[in-house]
């Protein structure tokens, strides 16, 4: 019984003690990315995401922030529904536009300052530490 309870607590322990395979572990709950190119357009208007903790992601754009999560491990990406606020703005033309690249998005890497999200179909979302 002992030994069993052991094995069950070292096992427990372990678990606890993984590390963070998503984007999450490499980038930071305190970075703070700005979007700098959407599909090879450059990007003039705030757009921000965050990691702000394990399998979470967050950011602001044009009008509205925004909420998700994101489970996959590096290089994936994956981020199911997206929860947003609701209000109008001029940008909304480009808030749609950037939900639905962002949404698209299945690879995600990180190169110094800078974070690239891509797909297959050639869609590229670029970053910038801020």
């Amino acid at each position: 019984m002992k030994i069993l309870f052991a094995s069950l607590a070292f096992a427990l322990s372990l678990s606890t003690c993984q590390k963070d395979e998503t984007i999450s572990g490499v980038s930071g709950p305190d970075v703070q990315w700005q979007l700098v190119r959407l599909n090879g357009e450059a990007v003039e208007t705030p757009i921000t995401l965050t990691f702000p903790e394990k399998g979470r992601l967050a950011g602001q754009a044009p009008c509205n922030s925004y909420f998700g999560e994101q489970t996959a491990p590096l290089p994936w990406f994956e981020t199911g529904a997206i929860g947003a606020t609701r209000r109008a703005c001029p940008e909304m033309e480009l808030e749609g536009r950037y939900f639905k690249a962002f949404s698209d998005m299945t690879m995600i890497e990180r190169k110094g300052d800078t974070l690239l999200l891509t797909n297959d179909s050639g869609g590229l979302l670029e970053y910038r530490l801020q």
